[in-house]
């Protein structure tokens, strides 16, 4: 019997690495119409309409009163504005996220079975998405099944990214990375641009919008678990001295000991924990950004959802192009670099947001084309750089790292979001603070020694850092 190879050490026949990667964008493709579809589009507004009926609210403009409020489990202490729901079910899924990450990621290192993880993982998020579509009865069913397919959701990634390292070389991992974000706009905008049709023709077909909103998250979790069928097919199940140690048997205890360990060694890279913190505030203002464009446009500009659908879905196919784009221009001016200049755009369009009036169709849409320009990039690029910030063996650990950096940081964005959505009774003013974040991530970015961090961690340092 041939042994797995070691952890963290792509294969050094082109052919096999190049089949791995493919398996590898397979997945992107899959689950980000979750995110496309459902969290950027049209959970926020079905949320919010479920809790403004349930709070008495006539329509999405009676909804805008601050004193209306809702009392989930009939507990006074949680009252809060129906339109701050989503940012607080959001809040919810990522402080879960934030407790689970490091067990999973500690465990999946334990493990010799990396794709089973992932297998499992995202077909559980699929069904939970996929059972929105039986969550009719107010909006406590659709609140629980929306909270657990985010999490689930946000495991599955740790796991995903950390195979990263073990698929492709140093100096294949911008072009791996940018590939596989493009890869999943593609995807998500073909499945959006489904729902599209489905929510414009909603009432030639003689269903409510509500409807036709539970037949896309069907359809979003049927999509997710059928092509991850087809993503892990090609990968391979790595492991290193962690999971020989524990046998393929990975027991909570130890997986915890282990994670412990590894933020105490962690003290010997300042640059990877730099990078972290820099992350945590530029990807806070990017991730709010995603998370909260669908309820403002519809709360604030009063934009319908048809309008929206049509500019995310822009987005998508922008995105799709844009990730490549900058991918180009990392080979120019290096990754760091280009990272930084899109942080110089994403400040400037949430600043410009703040002024958008109210029905301006043309506006939000030009908007939305300079999201897409500068989404995937620094999204797939920061993602690549961290990368090369981790010791090999332990993709799991530190990738549950990166994960608690990115759900903390839209923690922090959530949070506010809710906070100015409940004293406001709209997304206005959270969208101004949103600036802040992207100052702070780019001066910790700046601050952050790629090369002197990749060498102490023991990695080659990239061609085009």
């Amino acid at each position: 019997m041939v042994a797995p190879p070691e952890a963290g050490t792509p294969s050094t026949d082109p052919r096999q690495r190049r089949r791995e990667q493919r398996g590898w964008y397979v997945y992107d493709w899959a689950n980000s119409v979750f995110i496309t579809s459902v969290v950027t589009v049209l959970i926020g507004p079905y949320l919010s309409n479920l809790a403004c009926a349930s709070a008495g609210a006539a329509d999405s403009a009676a909804c805008l009163d601050p004193s209306l409020s809702l009392t989930p489990l009939g507990l006074g202490f949680l009252s809060l504005h129906p339109n701050a729901l989503y940012p607080a079910l959001t809040t919810l899924a990522i402080l879960l996220q934030i407790l689970l990450l490091p067990l999973v990621g500690a465990m999946v290192d334990h493990s010799r079975h990396k794709k089973r993880w992932l297998f499992w993982l995202a077909l559980s998020g699929s069904l939970c998405t996929a059972g929105l579509y039986l969550a009719t009865d107010g909006y406590l069913a659709a609140s629980v099944l929306f909270v657990l397919a985010n999490v689930l959701y946000g495991l599955s990634i740790v796991v995903y990214n950390a195979f990263l390292p073990e698929i492709a070389t140093a100096d294949e991992r911008d072009r791996v990375s940018v590939t596989g974000w493009g890869v999943g706009y593609l995807g998500g905008a073909l499945l959006l641009a489904l729902h599209l049709g489905l929510v414009l023709s909603a009432d030639a077909l003689g269903i409510g919008a509500g409807d036709a909103a539970r037949i896309a998250f069907a359809s979003v979790g049927v999509w997710w678990a059928g092509f991850t069928v087809l993503a892990i097919r090609p990968l391979r199940n790595r492991y290193g001295a962690l999971a020989a140690r524990g046998r393929g048997r990975p027991r909570v205890g130890r997986s915890l000991r282990q994670f412990g360990h590894t933020l105490r060694d962690m003290r010997r890279y300042p640059n990877t924990i730099l990078f972290l913190l820099a992350f945590i505030f530029f990807n806070d203002g990017v991730q709010a950004t995603i998370r909260y464009a669908a309820p403002f446009a519809t709360q604030d500009l009063g934009l319908e959802q048809g309008t929206l659908i049509t500019t995310i879905l822009i987005i998508q196919f922008v995105a799709f192009g844009g990730a490549f784009l900058t991918g180009r221009v990392a080979l120019v001016l290096g990754t760091k670099n280009t990272v930084m200049a899109t942080l110089v755009v994403w400040g400037g369009l949430v600043a410009a947001a703040y002024f958008l009036p109210a029905g301006n169709v043309p506006l939000f849409i030009a908007m939305g084309v300079g999201i897409g320009l500068v989404l995937g990039g620094t999204q797939s690029l920061a993602r690549s750089l961290y990368s090369q910030l981790i010791p090999k063996g332990r993709e799991a650990e530190y990738f549950s790292l990166f994960q608690i950096s990115d759900k903390g940081s839209t923690f922090l964005g959530s949070l506010a979001v809710t906070v100015a959505v409940s004293v406001t009774g709209g997304y206005r003013v959270a969208i101004l603070s949103l600036l802040a974040f992207f100052l702070l991530g780019g001066l910790l970015l700046w601050r952050t020694r790629m090369r002197e961090g990749i060498l102490a961690v023991g990695n080659e340092v990239p061609r085009n850092l």
